[in-house]
């Protein structure tokens, strides 16, 4: 079992950044962001895999960063360039796999979420 707990939401004007951390307590191949807004489906955002592959959702590209530290199982996701529509729940997500593709069904490992709210 591993726990994830993110950090790093808050409120912050369109154009502005963030960056989110999760810390895990095990290590895990596959890691992703993953975010839901009200009323919305999940939607992943961003994953990254232990090689340091990485993919986006097309709405962020350009603009976030998906990273993460092995040394410290923590996953990182640095947001430029904020906008109104990135406001949701971001959760941190994790699995044991080789593959790390943006479907919120392949992941065994869930963080609590962190609120991330971008005004005009």
């Amino acid at each position: 079992q591993v726990q994830l707990v993110e950090s790093g939401g808050g409120s912050v004007q369109a154009g502005g950044s963030l960056r989110l951390s999760c810390v895990a307590s095990g290590y895990t191949n596959c890691m992703a962001w993953f975010r839901q807004a009200p009323g919305e489906e999940r939607e992943g955002v961003a994953s990254i895999i232990g090689s340091g592959s990485t993919r986006y959702a097309d709405s962020v590209k350009g603009r976030f960063t998906i990273s993460r530290d092995k040394a410290t199982n923590t996953l990182y996701l640095q947001m430029n360039s904020l906008k109104p529509e990135d406001t949701a729940m971001y959760y941190c997500a994790a699995v044991s796999g080789w593959i790390c593709f943006l479907n919120w069904d392949q992941y065994s490992y869930w963080g609590q979420g962190t609120q991330v709210t971008v005004s005009t």
